[in-house]
Protein backbone atom coordinates (compact mmCIF):
# COMPACT_ATOMS: atom_id res chain seq x y z
CA UNK A 1 0.00 0.00 0.00
CA UNK A 2 1.74 3.50 -1.30
CA UNK A 3 -1.53 5.25 -1.08
CA UNK A 4 -2.85 6.61 2.58
CA UNK A 5 -6.79 7.34 2.96
CA UNK A 6 -8.62 8.38 5.74
CA UNK A 7 -12.02 10.57 5.64
CA UNK A 8 -13.89 9.17 8.26
CA UNK A 9 -13.67 7.12 12.00
CA UNK A 10 -15.71 4.43 10.61
CA UNK A 11 -15.13 3.23 6.89
CA UNK A 12 -14.19 -0.14 6.24
CA UNK A 13 -10.48 -0.85 7.50
CA UNK A 14 -8.08 -1.54 5.05
CA UNK A 15 -5.12 -1.10 6.61
CA UNK A 16 -3.48 -0.43 10.05
CA UNK A 17 -0.03 0.04 11.59
CA UNK A 18 0.83 -1.76 14.78
CA UNK A 19 3.30 -2.42 17.46
CA UNK A 20 3.37 -5.72 19.60
CA UNK A 21 4.62 -4.87 23.19
CA UNK A 22 7.97 -6.90 23.40
CA UNK A 23 10.95 -5.81 26.06
CA UNK A 24 10.60 -2.24 26.45
CA UNK A 25 7.43 -3.51 28.76
CA UNK A 26 9.81 -5.19 31.08
CA UNK A 27 12.18 -1.99 31.36
CA UNK A 28 9.90 -0.04 32.56
CA UNK A 29 10.56 0.02 37.01
CA UNK A 30 9.05 2.00 39.58
CA UNK A 31 11.16 4.61 39.57
CA UNK A 32 11.11 5.53 35.99
CA UNK A 33 7.61 4.62 35.33
CA UNK A 34 6.16 8.52 36.02
CA UNK A 35 9.04 9.89 33.96
CA UNK A 36 7.36 7.00 31.42
CA UNK A 37 3.62 8.72 32.06
CA UNK A 38 2.78 5.37 33.66
CA UNK A 39 1.24 5.12 36.92
CA UNK A 40 2.65 1.91 37.55
CA UNK A 41 4.68 -1.13 35.78
CA UNK A 42 3.32 -3.51 33.16
CA UNK A 43 3.72 -7.77 32.95
CA UNK A 44 4.88 -8.47 29.45
CA UNK A 45 3.22 -11.80 29.52
CA UNK A 46 -0.23 -10.95 30.00
CA UNK A 47 0.29 -8.23 28.38
CA UNK A 48 1.24 -10.04 24.96
CA UNK A 49 -1.21 -12.72 25.78
CA UNK A 50 -4.34 -10.11 25.73
CA UNK A 51 -2.56 -8.17 22.61
CA UNK A 52 -2.68 -11.20 20.40
CA UNK A 53 -5.85 -11.43 20.24
CA UNK A 54 -6.86 -8.15 19.67
CA UNK A 55 -3.95 -8.31 16.41
CA UNK A 56 -5.39 -11.75 15.37
CA UNK A 57 -9.23 -9.61 15.32
CA UNK A 58 -7.39 -7.19 13.74
CA UNK A 59 -4.95 -8.91 11.03
CA UNK A 60 -8.07 -11.38 10.21
CA UNK A 61 -10.36 -8.38 9.34
CA UNK A 62 -7.41 -6.25 7.10
CA UNK A 63 -3.71 -6.11 6.41
CA UNK A 64 -1.56 -5.44 9.23
CA UNK A 65 1.54 -3.37 9.71
CA UNK A 66 4.05 -3.90 12.38
CA UNK A 67 6.33 -0.98 12.94
CA UNK A 68 9.08 -3.16 13.98
CA UNK A 69 8.69 -4.72 10.43
CA UNK A 70 8.51 -1.64 8.57
CA UNK A 71 11.29 0.19 10.23
CA UNK A 72 13.96 -2.93 9.66
CA UNK A 73 12.42 -2.99 5.81
CA UNK A 74 13.09 0.93 5.47
CA UNK A 75 16.46 0.88 6.52
CA UNK A 76 17.72 -2.41 4.99
CA UNK A 77 18.94 -1.17 1.44
CA UNK A 78 19.64 2.46 2.18
CA UNK A 79 23.18 3.44 4.68
CA UNK A 80 22.80 6.98 4.65
CA UNK A 81 19.15 6.83 5.42
CA UNK A 82 20.19 4.40 8.19
CA UNK A 83 23.11 6.71 9.89
CA UNK A 84 20.73 9.67 9.60
CA UNK A 85 18.02 7.64 11.94
CA UNK A 86 20.64 6.88 14.34
CA UNK A 87 22.01 10.05 14.69
CA UNK A 88 18.63 11.83 15.11
CA UNK A 89 17.85 9.39 17.93
CA UNK A 90 20.48 9.65 19.80
CA UNK A 91 20.88 13.20 19.44
CA UNK A 92 17.04 13.38 21.49
CA UNK A 93 18.72 10.82 24.16
CA UNK A 94 21.88 13.07 24.33
CA UNK A 95 24.06 9.30 23.80
CA UNK A 96 26.03 10.21 20.25
CA UNK A 97 28.51 8.31 22.01
CA UNK A 98 26.86 4.94 20.79
CA UNK A 99 25.84 5.98 16.91
CA UNK A 100 28.97 3.87 15.44
CA UNK A 101 28.58 0.92 17.67
CA UNK A 102 24.90 1.38 16.26
CA UNK A 103 25.64 1.74 12.75
CA UNK A 104 27.04 -2.17 12.54
CA UNK A 105 24.21 -3.69 13.57
CA UNK A 106 21.87 -5.31 11.38
CA UNK A 107 18.54 -3.71 9.76
CA UNK A 108 16.34 -6.05 12.31
CA UNK A 109 18.81 -5.66 15.35
CA UNK A 110 18.79 -1.90 14.80
CA UNK A 111 14.45 -1.36 14.23
CA UNK A 112 14.27 -3.69 17.78
CA UNK A 113 17.14 -1.68 19.61
CA UNK A 114 15.78 1.95 18.66
CA UNK A 115 12.18 0.76 20.22
CA UNK A 116 13.48 -1.72 23.14
CA UNK A 117 16.65 0.91 23.84
CA UNK A 118 20.15 0.28 24.64
CA UNK A 119 21.44 -0.34 27.85
CA UNK A 120 25.09 1.31 29.03
CA UNK A 121 28.18 -0.14 29.02
CA UNK A 122 29.93 0.81 31.55
CA UNK A 123 33.33 -1.03 29.85
CA UNK A 124 33.14 0.58 26.80
CA UNK A 125 32.20 3.77 27.83
CA UNK A 126 32.89 6.35 30.73
CA UNK A 127 31.35 6.46 34.00
CA UNK A 128 30.25 10.10 33.65
CA UNK A 129 27.87 8.66 30.41
CA UNK A 130 25.79 6.74 32.74
CA UNK A 131 22.99 8.26 34.31
CA UNK A 132 20.59 5.44 34.48
CA UNK A 133 20.69 1.46 32.66
CA UNK A 134 19.59 2.84 29.30
CA UNK A 135 20.97 5.09 27.39
CA UNK A 136 19.33 5.01 24.69
CA UNK A 137 15.19 5.14 26.26
CA UNK A 138 12.91 2.10 25.60
CA UNK A 139 10.11 3.65 24.08
CA UNK A 140 7.58 2.31 26.42
CA UNK A 141 4.77 3.59 24.95
CA UNK A 142 5.06 3.03 21.50
CA UNK A 143 1.87 0.10 21.34
CA UNK A 144 0.44 3.17 21.68
CA UNK A 145 0.68 3.87 17.98
CA UNK A 146 -2.32 6.15 16.95
CA UNK A 147 -0.56 8.84 18.71
CA UNK A 148 2.05 9.82 16.60
CA UNK A 149 0.61 10.20 13.35
CA UNK A 150 -2.78 11.12 11.92
CA UNK A 151 -3.95 10.27 9.01
CA UNK A 152 -5.56 12.95 7.35
CA UNK A 153 -7.46 12.68 4.24
CA UNK A 154 -4.55 12.05 1.94
CA UNK A 155 -1.56 13.33 4.43
CA UNK A 156 0.01 12.14 7.51
CA UNK A 157 0.23 15.04 10.02
CA UNK A 158 2.87 13.57 12.29
CA UNK A 159 3.02 14.67 16.18
CA UNK A 160 4.77 16.84 18.39
CA UNK A 161 4.20 15.03 21.23
CA UNK A 162 3.89 16.18 24.41
CA UNK A 163 6.14 14.54 26.53
CA UNK A 164 9.86 14.08 25.61
CA UNK A 165 10.13 10.07 26.97
CA UNK A 166 7.48 9.88 23.05
CA UNK A 167 9.75 12.06 21.08
CA UNK A 168 11.77 9.36 19.42
CA UNK A 169 8.49 7.33 18.80
CA UNK A 170 7.75 10.50 16.13
CA UNK A 171 10.92 10.41 14.55
CA UNK A 172 10.33 6.40 14.30
CA UNK A 173 6.98 7.57 12.37
CA UNK A 174 7.95 9.64 10.05
CA UNK A 175 10.61 7.64 8.92
CA UNK A 176 8.06 5.16 8.36
CA UNK A 177 5.71 7.67 6.15
CA UNK A 178 8.08 8.88 4.60
CA UNK A 179 10.13 5.85 3.08
CA UNK A 180 8.18 2.80 3.57
CA UNK A 181 4.81 4.59 2.73
CA UNK A 182 6.15 7.45 0.59
CA UNK A 183 3.40 9.27 2.32
CA UNK A 184 3.07 13.30 1.90
CA UNK A 185 4.01 14.08 5.47
CA UNK A 186 3.47 17.98 7.90
CA UNK A 187 3.55 19.12 11.45
CA UNK A 188 1.92 21.60 13.23
CA UNK A 189 5.57 22.10 13.87
CA UNK A 190 5.75 23.63 10.27
CA UNK A 191 3.63 26.52 11.38
CA UNK A 192 4.29 27.05 14.99
CA UNK A 193 7.24 25.64 16.91
CA UNK A 194 5.24 25.42 19.99
CA UNK A 195 2.74 23.54 18.54
CA UNK A 196 1.47 20.31 20.60
CA UNK A 197 -0.43 17.78 18.97
CA UNK A 198 -1.35 13.68 19.46
CA UNK A 199 -3.28 11.54 17.43
CA UNK A 200 -5.43 10.66 20.35
CA UNK A 201 -6.95 13.79 20.28
CA UNK A 202 -7.84 14.24 16.35
CA UNK A 203 -11.24 12.30 14.99
CA UNK A 204 -12.31 12.38 11.54
CA UNK A 205 -15.39 12.86 11.26
CA UNK A 206 -16.72 13.44 7.60
CA UNK A 207 -14.17 14.89 4.52
CA UNK A 208 -15.19 18.67 5.62
CA UNK A 209 -14.92 17.95 9.46
CA UNK A 210 -12.79 16.76 12.27
CA UNK A 211 -13.34 16.86 16.22
CA UNK A 212 -10.05 18.24 18.12
CA UNK A 213 -9.67 17.44 22.04
CA UNK A 214 -7.44 20.65 23.48
CA UNK A 215 -5.47 19.76 26.99
CA UNK A 216 -2.53 18.38 28.40
CA UNK A 217 -1.34 17.04 24.78
CA UNK A 218 -2.69 18.69 22.15
CA UNK A 219 -2.05 22.70 22.90
CA UNK A 220 -4.13 25.82 21.82
CA UNK A 221 -1.27 26.52 19.20
CA UNK A 222 -1.43 23.40 17.76
CA UNK A 223 -5.00 23.76 16.86
CA UNK A 224 -4.48 26.96 15.41
CA UNK A 225 -1.74 25.39 13.15
CA UNK A 226 -4.10 22.74 11.68
CA UNK A 227 -6.28 25.54 10.90
CA UNK A 228 -3.37 27.43 9.22
CA UNK A 229 -3.06 24.16 7.27
CA UNK A 230 -6.39 23.91 6.59
CA UNK A 231 -7.34 27.14 5.67
CA UNK A 232 -4.79 27.16 2.49
CA UNK A 233 -6.08 23.85 1.44
CA UNK A 234 -10.07 23.69 1.84
CA UNK A 235 -12.00 26.24 0.40
CA UNK A 236 -14.88 25.10 3.68
CA UNK A 237 -13.58 23.22 6.52
CA UNK A 238 -14.66 22.68 10.01
CA UNK A 239 -12.39 22.00 13.04
CA UNK A 240 -14.44 21.42 15.93
CA UNK A 241 -12.31 21.95 19.36
CA UNK A 242 -12.99 20.05 22.56
CA UNK A 243 -11.56 21.57 25.80
CA UNK A 244 -10.61 18.45 27.82
CA UNK A 245 -9.59 18.38 31.73
CA UNK A 246 -5.47 18.18 32.24
CA UNK A 247 -6.15 14.73 34.32
CA UNK A 248 -4.87 11.89 33.44
CA UNK A 249 -7.70 10.03 32.56
CA UNK A 250 -8.75 12.62 30.32
CA UNK A 251 -5.43 13.02 28.22
CA UNK A 252 -6.76 12.57 24.88
CA UNK A 253 -10.79 13.68 23.20
CA UNK A 254 -11.00 9.87 22.09
CA UNK A 255 -10.98 8.85 25.81
CA UNK A 256 -14.32 10.79 26.30
CA UNK A 257 -15.67 10.69 22.91
CA UNK A 258 -15.48 7.88 19.78
CA UNK A 259 -17.66 7.63 16.56
CA UNK A 260 -19.04 3.83 16.70
CA UNK A 261 -21.30 4.64 13.10
CA UNK A 262 -23.08 7.36 11.43
CA UNK A 263 -25.75 8.37 13.84
CA UNK A 264 -24.06 6.50 17.34
CA UNK A 265 -21.36 7.55 19.21
CA UNK A 266 -19.87 6.70 22.39
CA UNK A 267 -19.28 9.27 25.44
CA UNK A 268 -18.25 9.95 28.70
CA UNK A 269 -21.58 11.84 29.25
CA UNK A 270 -20.26 14.15 32.72
CA UNK A 271 -18.30 15.69 30.16
CA UNK A 272 -19.82 16.04 26.84
CA UNK A 273 -23.17 16.82 27.90
CA UNK A 274 -21.65 19.51 30.27
CA UNK A 275 -22.49 18.45 33.75
CA UNK A 276 -21.84 21.28 36.06
CA UNK A 277 -19.01 19.85 37.18
CA UNK A 278 -17.44 20.27 33.67
CA UNK A 279 -19.45 23.73 32.68
CA UNK A 280 -16.36 25.67 32.17
CA UNK A 281 -14.83 23.04 29.23
CA UNK A 282 -15.38 24.82 25.98
CA UNK A 283 -17.01 23.41 22.72
CA UNK A 284 -15.85 25.90 19.93
CA UNK A 285 -16.75 25.55 16.61
CA UNK A 286 -14.15 26.70 13.75
CA UNK A 287 -15.33 27.61 10.82
CA UNK A 288 -13.14 27.94 7.27
CA UNK A 289 -14.93 29.72 4.53
CA UNK A 290 -12.80 30.73 1.22
CA UNK A 291 -9.95 32.11 3.64
CA UNK A 292 -12.14 33.24 6.53
CA UNK A 293 -11.99 31.75 10.09
CA UNK A 294 -14.80 32.17 12.31
CA UNK A 295 -15.13 31.30 15.77
CA UNK A 296 -18.96 29.78 17.19
CA UNK A 297 -18.79 29.12 21.16
CA UNK A 298 -21.08 25.85 21.18
CA UNK A 299 -22.97 24.18 24.26
CA UNK A 300 -21.20 20.49 23.63
CA UNK A 301 -19.83 18.73 21.30
CA UNK A 302 -22.96 16.72 20.20
CA UNK A 303 -24.91 20.01 19.50
CA UNK A 304 -22.14 21.56 17.71
CA UNK A 305 -21.70 18.26 15.36
CA UNK A 306 -25.80 18.34 15.15
CA UNK A 307 -25.49 22.01 13.47
CA UNK A 308 -22.96 20.44 10.90
CA UNK A 309 -25.71 18.01 10.22
CA UNK A 310 -24.57 14.96 12.27
CA UNK A 311 -27.64 13.43 14.26
CA UNK A 312 -25.61 11.12 16.82
CA UNK A 313 -27.29 9.39 19.24
CA UNK A 314 -25.18 8.70 22.21
CA UNK A 315 -24.15 5.34 24.31
CA UNK A 316 -23.14 6.34 27.66
CA UNK A 317 -19.28 5.05 28.82
CA UNK A 318 -20.59 3.34 32.44
CA UNK A 319 -24.04 3.50 31.64
CA UNK A 320 -26.26 6.06 33.21
CA UNK A 321 -24.84 5.64 37.13
CA UNK A 322 -22.21 7.98 37.16
CA UNK A 323 -20.43 6.37 39.62
CA UNK A 324 -19.71 3.06 37.11
CA UNK A 325 -19.66 6.05 34.46
CA UNK A 326 -16.16 7.49 36.12
CA UNK A 327 -14.97 3.81 36.95
CA UNK A 328 -15.14 2.91 33.38
CA UNK A 329 -14.02 5.86 31.75
CA UNK A 330 -10.84 5.22 34.12
CA UNK A 331 -10.28 2.12 31.94
CA UNK A 332 -11.08 3.77 28.53
CA UNK A 333 -14.85 2.71 28.58
CA UNK A 334 -14.97 5.60 25.62
CA UNK A 335 -12.06 4.40 23.79
CA UNK A 336 -13.14 2.72 20.72
CA UNK A 337 -12.04 1.27 17.39
CA UNK A 338 -14.17 0.87 14.07
CA UNK A 339 -13.39 -1.86 12.22
CA UNK A 340 -16.34 -0.37 9.88
CA UNK A 341 -19.38 1.35 10.19
CA UNK A 342 -21.31 -0.12 13.21
CA UNK A 343 -18.67 -2.97 14.18
CA UNK A 344 -16.60 -1.70 16.51
CA UNK A 345 -13.78 -3.16 19.24
CA UNK A 346 -13.65 -1.94 23.30
CA UNK A 347 -12.40 -3.81 26.21
CA UNK A 348 -15.09 -6.40 27.90
CA UNK A 349 -13.90 -5.55 31.59
CA UNK A 350 -16.40 -2.29 31.00
CA UNK A 351 -19.17 -4.54 31.39
CA UNK A 352 -22.00 -1.52 32.18
CA UNK A 353 -20.56 -0.07 28.79
CA UNK A 354 -20.77 -3.19 27.15
CA UNK A 355 -24.61 -3.46 28.32
CA UNK A 356 -25.36 -0.05 27.12
CA UNK A 357 -24.24 -0.83 23.82
CA UNK A 358 -26.61 -4.19 24.00
CA UNK A 359 -29.35 -2.15 24.65
CA UNK A 360 -28.63 0.07 22.02
CA UNK A 361 -28.69 -2.42 19.43
CA UNK A 362 -25.78 -3.89 19.19
CA UNK A 363 -24.78 -7.94 19.41
CA UNK A 364 -21.87 -8.77 21.63
CA UNK A 365 -19.00 -10.78 19.71
CA UNK A 366 -15.90 -12.00 22.45
CA UNK A 367 -12.72 -11.69 20.40
CA UNK A 368 -11.36 -15.08 20.93
CA UNK A 369 -14.63 -16.35 19.05
CA UNK A 370 -14.40 -13.36 16.40
CA UNK A 371 -14.68 -14.58 12.28
CA UNK A 372 -14.84 -12.31 9.31
CA UNK A 373 -18.21 -14.17 8.35
CA UNK A 374 -19.93 -14.25 11.63
CA UNK A 375 -19.12 -10.23 11.37
CA UNK A 376 -20.46 -9.71 7.59
CA UNK A 377 -23.68 -12.16 8.07
CA UNK A 378 -24.98 -9.93 10.73
CA UNK A 379 -27.14 -6.93 9.96
CA UNK A 380 -26.78 -5.51 13.70
CA UNK A 381 -23.92 -3.29 14.48
CA UNK A 382 -21.15 -5.46 16.91
CA UNK A 383 -19.02 -5.02 19.56
CA UNK A 384 -16.56 -6.82 19.75
CA UNK A 385 -15.08 -7.13 23.33
CA UNK A 386 -11.61 -7.81 24.14
CA UNK A 387 -10.63 -9.13 27.51
CA UNK A 388 -8.00 -6.73 28.92
CA UNK A 389 -6.20 -6.45 32.72
CA UNK A 390 -3.03 -5.34 32.05
CA UNK A 391 -3.70 -3.37 28.52
CA UNK A 392 -6.42 -1.52 30.47
CA UNK A 393 -3.64 -0.47 32.97
CA UNK A 394 -1.30 0.80 30.42
CA UNK A 395 -3.55 3.84 30.21
CA UNK A 396 -5.78 3.39 26.66
CA UNK A 397 -7.97 1.08 24.66
CA UNK A 398 -8.45 -0.05 21.10
CA UNK A 399 -8.36 2.98 19.23
CA UNK A 400 -5.15 4.21 20.81
CA UNK A 401 -3.24 0.70 19.98
CA UNK A 402 -4.40 1.64 16.45
CA UNK A 403 -3.03 3.35 13.59
CA UNK A 404 -5.12 3.34 10.46
CA UNK A 405 -3.48 4.52 7.36
CA UNK A 406 -6.47 3.44 5.40
CA UNK A 407 -10.36 3.31 5.18
CA UNK A 408 -13.20 2.66 2.70
CA UNK A 409 -15.01 5.98 1.80
CA UNK A 410 -17.96 6.19 3.80
CA UNK A 411 -21.58 7.64 1.65
CA UNK A 412 -23.03 10.07 4.27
Amino acid sequence: MSIVSIDSEIGRLEGVVLLNPGNEVERMTPDNAKAALYSDILNKKIMQEEYSVFRNVLSKWTKVYEIRELLAESIESNYDLRVGLIKESCKIDKCEFIVEELKSFTAGKLAETLIEGYEYDAKTYPKEYSSERFCLKPLYNFFFTRDTASVIFDTVLVNPMASKARCRERVIIDFIFTYYFKAKTFSALDFDETALTEGGDILIARHDTICIGQGKRTNEKGILSLVEYFKQRKSVFNIVVQELPEKESFIHLDMVFTFLDKNICMIYAPLIEKLPVFNGFKTTHIRIDNGKVNYYDRNNLLQALKELKFDLRPVYCGGSDAWFQDREQWHSGANFFALGEGKVIGYERNQHTIEALSNAGFSIMPANEFSVEKLNNTSQPVVITLKGSELPRGGGGARCMTLPVKRSAVQW
